[in-house]
């Protein structure tokens, strides 16, 4: 099973995908503790350690793609696959998120991107901040 879901956000594309791979802006950005990187092959863990997984690609102020992983997987549940998409407009960021390699019972992740990333970045992008 695999879903996109996007978003704009009143940022500029360099800030947003920075904010993306900072520990310390993640975590400000979502309210979940964090601990991740801008190279390619680090580990990850965001959320609190609910959310974990492995930097496969990034591409500057464009793309990220990664292994993903929460605790509520099943135990034999192997990785699935997010890619950030950020293009540039006259309204801000446009993040697109695809997510691959999932089971029909992880569909409720698609509004947890909503819930969990999309609803908390706006806030913390918001020019009224």
């Amino acid at each position: 099973m695999e879903f996109t879901c996007s978003t704009i956000l009143p940022a500029a594309v360099d800030k947003v995908y920075e904010t993306f791979l900072n520990s310390d802006l993640h975590a400000a950005m979502t309210g979940g503790k964090a601990s991740i990187s801008n190279e390619v092959g680090s580990t990850f863990k965001t959320w609190d350690g609910y959310i974990w997984g492995k930097n496969l690609e990034l591409r500057p102020h464009s793309y990220i793609k990664q292994t993903w992983k929460t605790s509520d997987f099943l135990d034999e549940q192997e990785f699935s696959v997010v890619e950030f998409s950020f293009e540039q407009t006259n309204a801000g960021t446009v993040l697109t998120i695809h997510h691959s390699q999932l089971t029909a019972a992880d569909a409720h992740y698609k509004a947890g991107w909503e819930d969990h990333y999309f609803k908390p970045m706006k806030a913390y992008f918001s020019p009224d901040k």
